[in-house]
This record gives structure tokens, sequence and C-alpha cells, in this order.
């Protein structure tokens, strides 16, 4: 599972962000780019001691600065079945070929196989 694959699911969600210096943030999760860059909404912020709060309308995280997300169990599982999913989806289709695409039928795949040079080499 990919970081990224989850946070574009987690869009919309609730999320807790820890940064580095130990301030976190609670909110929901409106985007995410390809550095980990992130919006929030409805955010409360927390000071790395716990003893102060803040209510934000929005804020923005840097994501060279987070150190831990957590989301709910239910957006990882949707990221599971997604990778699941797409991963029937390229495997399907293909009949009558092998994993490796050509078989080995036609001129070209014949000497190829047969000469067990270059590539991986050896038959098919």
């Amino acid at each position: 599972m990919l970081p990224l694959s989850l946070l574009n699911t987690a869009q919309g969600h609730p999320m807790l962000v820890e940064l580095k210096n130990g301030e976190t943030f609670n909110g929901h999760l409106v985007n995410c780019d390809n550095w980990m860059n992130l919006t929030l909404r409805e955010v409360i912020q927390t000071s790395p001691e716990g003893n102060r709060f803040w209510r934000l309308p929005e804020c923005y995280i840097r994501g060279n600065t987070i150190k831990y997300l957590r989301v709910p169990d239910e957006i990882i599982e949707m990221v599971k079945e997604d990778a699941f999913r797409q991963r029937q989806a390229s495997s399907g289709g293909s009949r009558g070929r092998g994993a490796r695409g050509n078989t080995g039928r036609g001129r070209e795949g014949n000497a190829r196989g047969r000469s067990g040079g270059g590539g991986r080499g050896g038959k098919f």
C-alpha cells in the first residue's frame, strides 16, 4: 500500500497529523499532493506539551514536517480493496497468454525461445 493512495482515499475523512516538533492537528483531509502537503478543515491544533488547543477553520501542513499520520481503519480497508480490484483487473482479460505476454508463437518468439540468447534466456 502506497502512502499517497492512502491519502487520496482518505480525502474528506478525519485524520490526526503529528508534526516533528510535537504539535498535533485533528481535522478532515481536504487535499494532498505528491509531496504529502496536506490541507485540513475543521482543525483542532494541540501544542507539543498538550496543554493548549486552538480551533482553526483550515490549515496547510508541509509534507516534510510530518512525523506521523493516523487515519481511520475503514480507510485502510478501502485502499486494500481497491488494490485487490486493480490486481484482479490487470491480471484478467489475457486468456491464452502466459504471464510473460507472448508465448513464443510466431517467428520472433520461436527464435528467441530456441536460442536462449539475450534477456532471461531459456525456453518458455
